[in-house]
């Protein structure tokens, strides 16, 4: 099959299957009159790269999947390389969940520091005299 049709096969654009074949991910055969020519297990290592990345692989993790299917292997993720690169991912994402979870409750401490001072203005507003309650953002009395 030619560069377009493989491109639409895949769901993606011949701009994309030429930046693959620049980086070594996707062999580059041409037939006699120079056009570009691919077969079915150029559509599969396609589809590993794709779903690879959908699931937040960089361009550079997908390289050892890849190298294990041109090998010969059913699955790219069947090599010990692919399998270190899952271990790694799985590191770098556990990394961004404590992370996001630190961030969290800090938010939460904000907000409930915030609504506590936010009643505690209502309570003196509800008293004769009291303060009037005023946005922190510069607006006036609510």
């Amino acid at each position: 099959m030619r560069i377009g049709e493989l491109a639409a096969r895949a769901g993606t654009t011949t701009r994309t299957l030429r930046y693959y074949e620049s980086r070594g991910l996707l062999p580059a055969r041409r037939s006699g009159n120079g056009y570009r020519t691919y077969d079915e297990s150029d559509l599969r290592l396609l589809r590993q790269i794709r779903t690879l990345q959908d699931f937040g692989f960089g361009l550079e993790e997908t390289r050892p999947f890849v190298e294990c299917l041109r090998a010969g292997h059913p699955e790219g993720d069947s090599c010990p390389a692919s399998l270190q690169v899952y271990r790694r991912k799985l590191d770098e994402l556990d990394t961004l969940i404590a992370e996001l979870g630190a961030v969290r409750e800090t938010v939460g401490r904000q907000l409930a520091r915030a609504e506590a001072a936010r009643a505690a203005l209502a309570a003196e507003a509800a008293v004769p005299g009291g303060p009037e309650p005023e946005c922190e953002l510069g607006g006036g009395p609510r």
